[in-house]
């Protein structure tokens, strides 16, 4: 039996969308394991992700994962304190997955059980790497949500802005999709936009100069739609121009729509408090470099996970299960998952 004594030890799971993930971290912020199982390979012929497909691929891999993880760390189940696994939001198959798992693991070694919110564990990655001290200000980038907000506690979180359409991750997918350029797209579009010229083909940048933090990206994606047509076929070059200019006209959204944020947030907080960026999409070199000088212009400290923390991980939603097993948050073992849960349905629970 571990000594109690100890920092508390935690399994996590991660079956939220197309990765199947499993991590034990402790208290003291390491992170003993982390490993994780893409799903690229089965979605590819598809173009995107397949609900009913990720869940069969979790069910198949998910002990493995556990059993790679725990092993890793070098712990057994009797060293555990506690299982954490995303509860929502997510594609429904999966979160039931990885909860009813964690449950069935918690019920046999007669432990806590805790279901993360997959949004808060994103938020909360800066302080499980960084260490950070509440309150800073997130930019939260996925490929199902775009969302500004003040991180003021574990389940305290103040909105100033979301996406009235798409996320940008999921503008980035679609993009890709439309120039031919594979998947998964995010990625394939950032390496063809570096070789592109982001001022060859004009494209809007969506809500720039506009009060208020809301997102919107649909009409980029479809004034690139009307690019695509009218310059058919692409060759490369064309490729690469029009990735290059997507990227550009989403780094300015971004980068405008937290300005606005900021200004926001310095007048409640104060000055000198991070910046932070997380989710898949803060992965993107072009986005990081933009906030990076973003935040020096305001005096603030940017803080970004390293990229695989920043994408889909179970080592996320073992912290935020930490962060919440410290403040005695547990789940019930009859916690329904959720296909959406917003972070504004956490204060207090």
């Amino acid at each position: 039996m571990r000594d109690r004594k100890q920092p508390p030890v935690i399994l996590g799971i991660e079956t939220s969308c197309d990765e199947t993930a499993a991590a034990v971290v402790d208290g003291a912020r390491t992170i003993h394991s982390s490993v994780v199982r893409s799903q690229v390979r089965e979605h590819r012929e598809y173009g995107g992700v397949v609900p009913e497909i990720a869940a069969r691929s979790h069910i198949e891999y998910l002990d493995d994962m556990i059993t790679r993880a725990m092993d890793e760390a070098g712990v057994g189940f009797p060293d555990l304190d506690a299982v954490a696994a995303t509860g929502g939001p997510g594609l429904i198959g999966g979160v039931l997955v990885g909860s009813t798992m964690a449950k069935t693991i918690a019920l046999a070694r007669d432990i806590p059980f805790i279901a993360v919110n997959h949004l808060e564990g994103h938020a909360l990655t800066a302080r499980l790497t960084d260490g950070l001290r509440f309150p800073y200000l997130l930019l939260l980038v996925s490929g199902g949500h775009c969302q500004l907000l003040a991180v003021l506690g574990v389940g305290e979180y103040r909105q100033y802005g979301s996406t009235v359409d798409d996320a940008v991750g999921e503008a980035f997918d679609k993009t890709a999709k439309l120039l031919g350029l594979g998947y998964p797209g995010g990625p394939a579009l950032e390496a063809a936009a570096r070789d592109g010229d982001p001022g060859r083909i004009p494209l809007p940048s969506p809500m720039v100069g506009r009060p208020g933090c809301s997102f919107s990206f649909s009409g980029l994606k479809t004034a690139v739609r009307h690019r695509v047509a009218g310059m058919e076929p692409l060759d490369a070059v064309d490729r690469a121009d029009l990735a290059a200019a997507f990227q550009a006209a989403v780094m300015r959204s971004l980068v405008d729509r937290s300005a606005n944020a900021i200004r926001g947030f310095r007048a409640c907080h104060g000055d000198g408090l991070p910046f932070v960026a997380a989710g898949g999409v803060a992965a993107n070199a072009a986005l990081r470099d933009a906030l990076q000088r973003l935040a020096g212009e305001n005096g603030m400290r940017f803080v970004v996970p390293p990229a695989a923390l920043c994408t889909d991980n179970a080592a996320m939603i073992a912290w935020a299960g930490l962060e919440r097993l410290r403040l005695g948050r547990t789940s019930d073992l009859d916690f329904a998952p959720r296909p959406r849960w917003p972070l504004a349905e956490l204060t207090h629970r």
